[in-house]
């Protein structure tokens, strides 16, 4: 790992993983040519020799949503193994950075994508290691919220080796290589994260969590009753089972009635989401 990191992890004023508290940061990506802001929300201590560790796309929103209050109620009703949660903020590049590493849209969005992946992989995640030696465990979750849960998936998609769980919160899954619009296209051909997975090998063990507010917008491209962001999630949930998980057990799908694309909605199914992937 490059040793630029971690004098910025050394300098930090309370990195104790055995104190509920939550630690601001600035990294410095060499990758992305930019330094991110994290924010590290730790357990209470527990004794527990190793926790989880779940990182999270649009870091930012986990303020409004009040993050750390859900996370308190979890643990002081012991619903919620102790975890290691990391806030990645979005930068000004989001659009860009956040994405399908296999392909940008057909807008062009997304072509960072691939140099984001690599942040988390050859910089965040050795960093974390090397902040918590024998610390931490192998259950390492992803999520992230719309765009950001599309990045979330892609990301935890194509590094299996790093990340078991995977949670997607309104996810940008109509992310396609061709205009709605255009009469070429095809939903079976031109939509990238349903199209990697259908693509992709079966790896046992891997967990996915989807949440879609009925309310989370107003188009229905294919005219069926039923908004494109529903539409999208079920089919890749049929294109997972089709490869071969569970929909007991390696799938949730989690639908909340007047559920919108917002931080309040995601509020809500983000309890549903912890429980449901660090069950105590």
């Amino acid at each position: 790992m490059n040793s630029v990191f971690l004098p910025i992890f050394e300098n930090m004023s309370s990195v104790d993983p055995e104190i509920r508290s939550v630690e601001t940061l600035s990294f410095p990506s060499e990758i992305l040519g930019r330094e991110l802001r994290l924010d590290f929300y730790f357990p209470p201590d527990t004794g527990q020799d190793q926790i989880d560790v779940l990182l999270v796309n649009d870091g930012q929103d986990l303020v409004n949503m009040g993050f750390e209050s859900i996370l308190n109620k979890l643990y002081l009703l012991n619903s919620i193994r102790p975890l290691l949660c990391i806030g990645i903020h979005a930068g000004p590049l989001r659009k860009f950075e956040y994405g399908t590493a296999i392909s940008p849209d057909y807008k062009g969005r997304g072509n960072l994508a691939r140099r984001y992946m690599g942040f988390i992989t050859d910089e965040l995640v050795p960093s974390i290691h090397k902040l918590f030696p024998e610390k931490l465990n192998s259950h390492w979750a992803f999520t992230g919220f719309s765009l950001g849960g599309l990045s979330a998936l892609d990301i935890t998609w194509r590094n299996r080796q790093l990340f078991k769980t995977v949670g997607v919160f309104s996810g940008s899954l109509w992310w396609r290589t061709l205009d709605k619009d255009d009469p070429e296209y095809q939903d079976e051909q031109h939509r990238i994260m349903h199209n990697q997975i259908q693509d992709g090998q079966y790896i046992p063990d891997m967990k996915f969590f989807f949440e879609c507010g009925t309310a989370d917008e107003t188009e229905d491209r294919n005219g069926n009753g039923i908004i494109d962001s529903i539409d999208d999630t079920k089919d890749l949930i049929a294109t997972l089972i089709k490869k071969g998980y569970d929909p007991q057990s390696d799938i949730f799908y989690h639908e909340i009635s007047g559920g919108k694309h917002d931080t309040d909605t995601w509020a809500l199914a983000f309890p549903v989401f912890l429980q449901w992937a660090f069950n105590a």
